[in-house]
């Protein structure tokens, strides 16, 4: 870097192991040993194992500092976070391994979620912080994988499982592609507060919010209108505006999607396809979440075939056999009737105009 700066993340190399900086862009080729560990091997010889762990994304300064305290004991400091919010220990000694994995085990983090395993789910904020969800993140989160635990440190099923979940539409989780999703959603327009909007909105900007243009004024009563069908329950305009919440009891819940997928191994990147329209919010053990899941991913496990995604088991065996598989009811919430539906058709990179 030509000069330094206080503001801005540090240059990423000047964090990386020894023996990557060593064989960066060299590596020959890696390995799954076993659930949650990795073994790359560089030209040279050298060997970095990767030891993967789950975490519960929302965590203490005392948790951070209790993990960074086992990197210092086992693998000279280097560890890190992927994007999906297990820990992984780097280290260069072989011998190092299983002292951590035991280690590891003994201190409630669990280890997995490499191979043909479920990842730990990606999520958002959910209750805890975020001002426009439809349901809870991380205590859903923690209720299904607590039915899907076994398959986190194990192989069991036909391919890596990706599980995700987002609070709402606006979708800071990566619902739009995982092989499982679970997104919350609203189904009832904002309840207006009408002197809220007066003492505390500016009522142009509520207006400019709204993508869809489902929100007019209304000179009568110096607020605002919402015109209910062409809302799309996004929540720009309580972002906005406090006096246009979105949060309804019975209005709110959880939609379940299936078969997205990023990666491009054997089929194109695939977008999630819904399954099943409303689930109630029943917490703090969402039974009907955490059972439909597990009904999804099993079935999956059951019929896919060896390196099989959950998209691909779909697009082999065809929408109507995997209704009847799951046992999971049809819905006509689940025809695309968007009015540029053969836009979305076209959902992968791979397509050529």
């Amino acid at each position: 870097m030509a000069t330094r700066t206080d503001f801005g993340p540090p240059y990423f190399r000047d964090m990386l192991p020894p023996v990557i900086q060593k064989n960066y862009g060299e590596w020959k080729y890696h390995e799954r040993i076993k659930p949650g560990v990795l073994k790359h091997v560089a030209e040279s010889g050298d060997e970095l194992w990767t030891v993967r762990a789950g975490s519960p994304r929302l965590v203490s300064t005392d948790w951070i500092r209790d993990v960074c305290d086992i990197a210092d004991r086992f693998c000279d400091g280097y560890l890190r976070f992927t994007s999906r919010h297990n820990v992984e220990f780097l280290l260069a000694d072989a011998a190092r391994v299983e002292p951590l994995i035991s280690y590891l085990n003994e201190h409630g983090l669990p280890v997995g979620g490499t191979g043909h395993s479920i990842t730990n789910p990606v999520h958002t904020q959910g209750w805890i912080h975020c001002h426009t969800p439809a349901t809870d993140a991380s205590g859903i989160v923690k209720a299904v994988m607590d039915e899907l635990f076994d398959y986190f440190g194990s192989w069991r099923l036909p391919a890596l499982c990706r599980v995700s979940l987002a609070c709402c539409l606006n979708m800071c989780g990566a619902v739009h592609c995982s092989d499982v999703a679970i997104l919350g959603i609203h189904r009832k327009p904002p309840a207006i507060n009408h002197d809220l909007v007066r003492a505390k909105c500016e009522i142009p900007n509520v207006i400019a919010a709204c993508p869809t243009g489902a929100i007019r004024p209304d000179p009568k009563t110096k607020s605002l209108i919402v015109n209910e069908d062409k809302c799309m329950y996004c929540g720009n305009c309580y972002t906005m505006c406090p006096g246009m919440p979105l949060a309804d009891a019975t209005g709110d819940g959880i939609s379940i999607w299936v078969g997205g997928k990023v990666s491009s191994a054997r089929t194109p990147p695939k977008f999630s396809r819904l399954v099943i329209p409303f689930l109630p919010n029943t917490p703090p053990r969402w039974p009907e979440t955490t059972a439909a899941v597990r009904n999804i991913i099993e079935t999956w496990a059951r019929h896919g075939r060896k390196h099989e995604r959950m998209g691909e088991w779909i697009d082999r065996i065809g929408w109507e056999r995997f209704f009847d598989l799951t046992g999971i009811e049809f819905a006509e919430q689940l025809i695309d009737d968007f009015t540029l539906a053969p836009e979305t058709y076209r959902s992968t990179p791979t397509f050529k105009w």
